[in-house]
């Protein structure tokens, strides 16, 4: 997709704080430091648009992102470190879920893994809540070009059994630095919102 536009639009900190236009909204979750924000920067071909940090656990709202006023991507606060407070944790939980089972614009979540690693315990959680709730998610497994061509299939398969992913699912492989799976990754985004529908998206747009 061509992104001609994209803006940092809000930090939710509460629902009440989510925007009230009801574009269609694609959520991405993970553990800190998997490369959430190098993603997004990658999918809006910004630099810096969503801020990484060296800081895990830094993110602390939802933050929302619109693109050609169309779409929102919703950055999640990543998961699983170990110095925030539990009681930080169990309120961004609280929040986290709220999103998740009332949320109408949610389209599709991007549970994000890097692919060097196994699928962590909060990966596995994320992933089973997601199944047993019916909410749309696609697994995304970063940092690809951290590893040799030849070991891909085997961490996929590793991502793949460590999730416990059905048969015939697999991670979409992704590099915020070369850019690989964009494109695969926005043909996917279309169609979960709109069911492939191209004119939901300007004449345009090049969508592969």
């Amino acid at each position: 997709m061509k992104v001609t536009q994209a803006e940092f639009v809000i930090s939710a900190a509460a629902p009440h704080q989510f925007p009230q236009d009801a574009l269609p909204e694609i959520a991405l979750a993970g553990r800190s430091n998997v490369g959430k924000s190098s993603l997004i920067n990658r999918m809006l071909q910004r630099k810096s648009l969503a801020r990484t940090s060296s800081q895990p656990g830094k993110t602390q709202t939802l933050n929302y992102y619109r693109i050609n006023g169309q779409l929102y991507f919703v950055d999640f606060p990543g998961y699983g470190y170990a110095k925030v407070s539990k009681v930080q944790r169990k309120k961004w939980g609280e929040l986290i879920e709220a999103y998740l089972r009332e949320r109408e614009p949610l389209r599709l979540v991007l549970l994000i893994v890097d692919l060097r690693h196994a699928p962590t315990e909060d990966d596995c959680l994320m992933y089973d809540w997601m199944q047993h709730y019916d909410i749309p998610c696609l697994v995304v497994a970063t940092k690809a070009d951290k590893l040799p061509r030849s070991k891909w299939q085997k961490h996929i398969r590793l991502a793949q059994q460590t999730l416990g992913m059905p048969e015939g699912q697999q991670p979409l492989l992704f590099s915020s630095e070369s850019g690989l799976g964009r494109e695969e990754l926005w043909s996917y985004l279309v169609e979960a919102i709109h069911g492939g529908e191209p004119e939901f998206f300007d004449a345009k747009d090049d969508i592969t």
